[in-house]
């Protein structure tokens, strides 16, 4: 009898109850409110376009280095190709800044070379503590199209442009949880890829379409989760 597959049925089954109570109980809460019209909608599905000519764009990757413990921050590296500098952040688990993606602006001051930021990944990883891995099952990705609106391109035709917000809470109902507002293009589509605990918190890693090239280019955002959510 395999365990692990019975634990991830009934958090998937756990997972879709969840999501037809909340849907039943939104569409009550906002009975009264004016639906989008039919014509409005259909308006901009057919002024808008769901693919480039352009699609020679690569995906960004973000990956968690570890923690660091003093600093009270996890180290995040955005990885925009082979050939490209990779962008490294700090992702704030406490204080003014909890929850902000902040990039290390003093190591690109001095140096514009992707060998020596890709060196310095390397120098300071050894000393950050690395994340736990948790079980994706156990947790709940919800969006929600806050604004659409049409990005004009070297094409005839503008591309859709997408106000996303993403949410994520535990299966359960009790843990941390967390939400972040992204750019999507072309298709308002996400995934929950990975997610790790830190302490009392977690770090959820989602990928989203947020690069307008092709179809759709995928893109990486790490959002922190939370006792409360930010």
């Amino acid at each position: 009898m395999n365990r692990d597959a019975n634990t991830r049925s009934a958090l998937l089954a756990i997972a879709r109850h969840r999501r037809v109570t909340r849907a039943l109980a939104h569409a009550y809460l906002n009975r009264g409110a004016a639906m989008p019209t039919l014509r409005s909608s259909l308006g901009y599905m057919m002024s808008t376009g769901c693919i480039t000519h352009d699609d020679h764009a690569r995906g960004h990757r973000m990956t968690v280095l570890g923690v660091s413990t003093r600093e009270g921050v996890v180290y995040v590296v955005e990885d925009l190709g082979a050939n490209e500098t990779p962008i490294v952040y700090r992702l704030y688990l406490s204080g003014p800044r909890q929850g902000h993606l902040v990039p290390i602006h003093r190591w690109y001051e001095t140096c514009e070379d992707a060998d020596e930021i890709r060196a310095r990944i390397d120098a300071i990883e050894p000393h950050l503590e690395p994340a736990i891995p948790a079980t994706t099952e156990a947790w709940m990705l919800s969006t929600r199209i806050v604004q659409r609106r049409a990005l004009r391109v070297a094409s005839a035709t503008p591309i859709r442009k997408f106000a996303l917000q993403l949410s994520i809470e535990p299966v359960s109902g009790f843990g941390p949880s967390g939400k972040s507002t992204v750019t999507a293009f072309l298709r308002p589509n996400a995934e929950l890829a990975s997610v790790w605990n830190i302490g009392d918190a977690a770090i959820a890693r989602v990928t989203f379409s947020g690069i307008p090239s092709g179809l759709g280019v995928p893109k990486d955002t790490v959002i922190l989760l939370t006792d409360r959510a930010t």
